[in-house]
């Protein structure tokens, strides 16, 4: 690949999202200096999640090019950065951004300025920044050069990896612990990722390196504080918006007399990231009211953080679906949920879905099927695991609509067996449809049908036949008679989910359609990328 469109910039993020939840648990355990920490990993996957939930819902014209992309998912990381990690992380992103807004496809030049231009924004977010840490192995990713996209992103990806292995020899208590830094692993891990879409090779779900780095100890070191003295008993974090540069200047010093781990970064637009470690709650968010409008503070007392000791499981829950499609996947992703991507004609096997079941690391684990052939796999795979002592739920759901819909009052703030009941009365509420193109002669309940007539399915059975072939006119037609039927019990949103081959019209065709005879219903269109049908319908 000699260059990254707009398309491989989300392929990126998405790669992003999956290595880090593959090495959260990882790089949570190793996170030492300056005081043990159990959320490092944690906070940079929360900040590209956000990241990636940011461009996946950003309107197709904010997200056209390879520099636009980037800019959003900047902006979604500003906004929903964790820690000093996201923090930096989403500066990092932000810098990338600005030197490439204007270019339509990230070239070798390009990706070398942007790193440049990443490292610079993240070394400028820390108030006092120390050798051997993330900052430290951004500025050797920086420095990374080449011929070609692939080698640029190659020499960053090594150069950083060569400064993680010397963290040790700059930070001692990292050499006391026999550990790399944690934020520099995820530095290596987001700049492998880029590797591995350049290239286009999976990316690593594993958490042992693949160069010979060495696996950190198996002890779990948890704890809340992610840096810092212990003299200062709370973290505190808000989003500041309306607030200039000079303005934020001053909120980063009144802060610096306040506590410490102190970092401002903003987005380039007046919207600023605030974290802080100090003991005067009060002033901390006063000094932000004078310097602009905090929203969404945040406040965590590291008294209440878990102890320190070992643990079975790294996390309390976790949501699991095995999905077909890439850009399904990455909407699944980008909502928290442990994705087994599905081959199309290929299903998985219970031990492929059991891998991902105990790679959550979570003590409750909920299974979405989404699809009549999966769920026996699910059932198997749940079964092997409860066996080992994890606990795990199937929640009944016949389409990703239903999984969505499921997923879509998930709430781990309650009871785990109260959530399940919430996700599963949500999934068997939602009512699903299909349009799919026949692939041999065959007999329905409304009669038969020819290889390649359009058929429309409402709650798995066959309500509609359109004669082919399946033109684009075809598809709509029979994709507004399964909403016409579908909607003629009651409803008021319907979710479209595109396959690969959808026509490009049939989006609009659906908008159109509902506006003129439905206009009380919603509809929420999706590209999700199956390519068992041209479009999957949801109906709530």
């Amino acid at each position: 690949m000699e260059a990254l469109d707009a398309g491989e910039v989300r392929r990126w993020a998405a790669a992003c999202v999956e290595s880090l939840d593959a090495h959260r648990a990882l790089i949570d355990r190793i996170n030492v200096f300056p005081v043990a920490d159990g959320d490092t990993g944690s906070n940079l996957l929360h900040t590209l999640r956000a990241a990636l939930e940011a461009l996946l819902r950003a309107p197709s014209a904010d997200r056209s090019t390879a520099g636009a992309a980037l800019t959003v998912l900047a902006k979604g990381a500003v906004t929903g950065a964790r820690g000093n990690s996201g923090v930096i992380a989403s500066q990092l992103l932000r810098g990338m951004a600005e030197a490439a807004w204007s270019a339509p496809v990230v070239d070798a030049g390009v990706l070398a300025a942007a790193l440049a231009q990443g490292s610079r924004r993240a070394r400028a977010a820390v108030s006092e920044p120390a050798p051997g840490t993330m900052l430290t192995v951004l500025a050797a990713a920086a420095r990374g050069s080449g011929d070609s996209l692939h080698d640029v992103a190659l020499n960053a990806a090594r150069a950083a990896a060569a400064a993680l292995d010397e963290t040790p020899a700059q930070l001692p208590v990292l050499a006391e612990a026999g550990v790399v830094d944690a934020g520099g692993r995820g530095v290596v891990v987001l700049l492998d990722a880029l590797v591995a879409v350049i290239a286009g090779e999976p990316v690593s779900t594993t958490a042992a390196r693949v160069d010979g780095v060495p696996r950190p100890p198996d002890t779990a070191v948890v704890a809340a504080r992610e840096g810092g003295s212990e003299l200062y008993g709370y973290e505190v974090m808000y989003l500041l918006e309306d607030a200039s540069a000079e303005s934020a200047d001053r909120l980063r010093r009144a802060l610096e007399d306040l506590g410490d781990s102190v970092s401002v970064a903003g987005d380039g637009d007046g919207l600023w990231t605030v974290h802080v470690h100090c003991n005067d709650i009060g002033g901390a968010i006063e000094a932000g009211i004078d310097a602009g409008r905090p929203r969404r503070i945040r406040v965590a007392r590291f008294a209440d953080a878990v102890p320190d000791g070992p643990a079975r499981y790294v996390r309390e829950r976790a949501v699991v679906a095995p999905v077909r499609g890439d850009d399904l996947a990455d909407l699944f992703l980008a909502e928290g949920v442990a994705v087994l991507r599905v081959d199309d004609g290929l299903p998985p096997t219970p031990y492929e879905l059991l891998q991902v079941i105990t790679g959550t690391g979570a003590a409750h684990v909920t299974v979405l099927p989404g699809h009549p052939d999966l769920t026996a796999t699910a059932d198997e795979a749940a079964a092997r695991a409860v066996a080992a002592g994890q606990d795990v739920v199937v929640v009944p759901c016949a389409s990703p609509v239903q999984a969505l819909a499921a997923l879509a009052v998930h709430d781990p703030r309650r009871r785990a067996g109260d959530d399940v009941v919430a996700m599963a009365e949500a999934a068997a509420a939602t009512r699903r449809g299909e349009v799919v193109v026949a692939d041999a002669d065959a007999i329905t309940w409304i009669g038969p049908c020819a290889q390649g007539d359009v058929l429309g399915f409402a709650d798995g059975e066959v309500v509609l036949i359109e004669p082919g072939p399946a033109t684009p006119d075809a598809v709509s037609r029979a994709a507004v008679g399964v909403v016409d039927r579908m909607l003629a019990a009651g409803g008021e949103l319907v979710t479209a989910l595109l396959g690969a081959s959808a026509p490009d019209t049939l989006a609009d065709a659906l908008a159109e359609h509902l506006r003129l005879t439905r206009p009380e219903a919603d509809l929420a269109v999706h590209r999700a990328g199956q390519g068992d049908a041209v479009l999957v319908l949801g109906l709530e």
